[in-house]
């Protein structure tokens, strides 16, 4: 009996190995993939060019929103990897292990189901500015007044009451899984979706910075992954996380007083 209960537990560890070992894999082609798309960033451009910007809005949508999905999934997963991690590690120290790996993937679909509700805005809001001549490119960036005031709006959410509460919950996997626990693979989606509105409610003001760098640019993607990662990981992230604030509120008025030429008396 004992030998059977180790080989099932060994079973166990290795689907749900394999599981993290191919969201691993997913995240890598996320990457590659935006790597490929920011290559050819002019995709999206030439339809609209070649059809007139007022013809083609849901194609332009549509590519758009393939785009921020996958983005979602370069940039989020990493910083979601230690709270996949808590759930998996308590959900066969309850006993469910016959679930977890099923478990493992309804916590993950369901926190991509929320980021992707996320995009689904994000790809509207891009259509929108680009329409309105907000945009240098059909993938491009925001001019600099409005990009001065997505800085100053990011770095004032960085410092409220929301954002600390939201960064709080991710960044404490274990009280977040043991708290919130509930059974079975629809109890593991339940999850991921509380998580998933928790991790939008926190880095939604990050995200719209991707308008300010460029919608395609991996230096921004990359820049804002990282520091994602570090204020839900870093033992300071708090601090981190108001002192970020600060700098982006000072980068915002910067550039807002380089743009307009304001010389201080």
């Amino acid at each position: 009996m004992d030998q059977t209960l180790l080989s099932r537990g060994s079973r166990d560890r290795l689907w749900i190995g394999f599981a993290l070992g191919v969201l691993a894999v997913l995240t890598a082609w996320a990457w590659v993939f935006m790597a490929d798309a920011a290559a050819h960033q002019s995709m999206g451009h030439d339809v609209v060019m070649h059809h007139g910007a007022q013809d083609v809005p849901v194609t332009y949508i549509g590519i758009s929103l393939l785009m921020w999905v996958v983005m979602m999934v370069a940039m989020m997963l990493p910083g979601a990897s230690p709270m996949i991690l808590t759930y998996t590690t308590v959900a066969r120290r309850k006993d469910v292990a016959r679930t977890a790996v099923l478990g493992t993937w309804a916590f993950v679909a369901a926190y991509l189901v929320v980021w992707a509700g996320f995009s689904v805005l994000a790809s509207v809001g891009q259509w929108v500015l680009y329409s309105n001549g907000l945009l240098d490119g059909a993938m491009g960036r925001t001019g600099p007044l409005l990009g001065a005031a997505l800085l100053v709006t990011a770095g004032v959410f960085q410092r409220s009451a929301l954002k600390e509460a939201c960064l709080t919950q991710c960044r404490t996997p274990l009280s977040f899984v043991l708290t919130g626990w509930r059974d079975g693979v629809g109890g593991a989606f339940m999850m991921g979706l509380r998580h998933g509105a928790y991790c939008v409610g926190c880095c939604w003001a990050l995200m719209l910075l991707m308008f300010v760098g460029g919608v395609m640019s991996l230096i921004w993607m990359g820049g804002l992954a990282v520091f994602m990662l570090v204020e839900k990981v870093v033992a300071d992230g708090r601090r981190f996380s108001r002192l970020s604030g600060v700098l982006l509120v000072a980068a915002g008025l910067i550039l807002t007083v380089s743009t307009l030429g304001v010389v201080p008396m």
